[in-house]
């Protein structure tokens, strides 16, 4: 039975597919692998927030974007689609660069969870 918080973002059915084909303790290093990589990329974000770089950015959020997909987060790659095409103010990002992190430990806290109860 899926907790509505994992559902709420996650692709349950992706990774339940990930589960049954690759196994647990794959699953397990792909998330490890994401916890470490999404590190890089909001630091990067941020750099190309505080520097004004629209092209840094959006490479930046494309980048985290896929990372997002290739986990299930679906409601964080859904975010993260919307503010890799943003055109507000660098002021407004810093705003929207803390969402995204908010949203971020929620996807990464529903997939510890998911993982747990598998």
């Amino acid at each position: 039975m899926e907790t509505e918080q994992s559902s709420h973002y996650l692709d349950i059915e992706l990774l339940q597919g990930y589960l049954d084909s690759l196994g647990k303790p794959i699953v397990e290093q792909m998330f490890a692998l994401y916890c470490q990589q999404v590190e890089i990329y909001l630091n990067d974000i941020e750099s190309a927030q505080v520097h004004n770089s629209l092209v840094g950015w959006q490479e930046h959020c494309h980048k985290m974007k896929g990372a997002a997909a290739s986990v299930g987060m679906y409601k964080l790659h859904g975010q993260l689609k919307l503010l890799e095409h943003t055109d507000e103010s660098q002021q407004q990002k810093i705003v929207l660069l803390t969402e995204l992190k908010l949203a971020n430990e929620q996807a990464m806290l529903a997939f510890k969870d998911w993982l747990a109860s598998r």
